[in-house]
């Protein structure tokens, strides 16, 4: 049995955010087996900011990404399965990786393929216009 490389790209481009001085976000699909406050999902996805200062007891493993932060003030315990990240990245220029969503749907025709794929970090991509982000599969 091989071991999935996606749990450990996401440490390294979290650890190079950080070290770069830069946000780390990521982004997720919500779904029945992501622990995440209602109401902050937006179109089956939902983007969080991963920073030192925004989060307590970070923990990036092998399985699932689980820290707190808080929301409206009050402290929550999110959760979210590798499999579920769809991408990470530095929020002040784009740079990071995306990955394939590896989780099932129950019936692929009710939800649009589209809305699975990463929301372009920044409204303004970096010169160029491309992304900087990288689809690993």
């Amino acid at each position: 049995m091989s071991v999935s490389t996606k749990p450990y790209l996401v440490r390294a481009i979290y650890e190079w955010c950080v070290d770069q001085g830069y946000t780390p976000y990521l982004a997720a699909v919500v779904d029945e087996n992501v622990r995440v406050p209602p109401g902050y999902a937006k179109d089956g996805q939902i983007v969080l900011n991963l920073s030192p200062d925004a989060t307590n007891q970070m923990a990036l493993g092998n399985d699932r990404v689980t820290f707190q932060a808080r929301f409206n003030g009050a402290v929550q315990s999110l959760s979210i399965p590798i499999a579920n990240v769809v991408a990470v990245y530095a929020r002040e220029n784009g740079h990071g990786m995306a990955f394939e969503f590896e989780g099932g749907q129950e019936d692929p025709a009710e939800e649009d393929p589209s809305s699975l794929e990463p929301q372009a970090p920044n409204p303004n991509p970096p010169s160029g216009g491309r992304s900087h982000l990288k689809i690993i599969k």
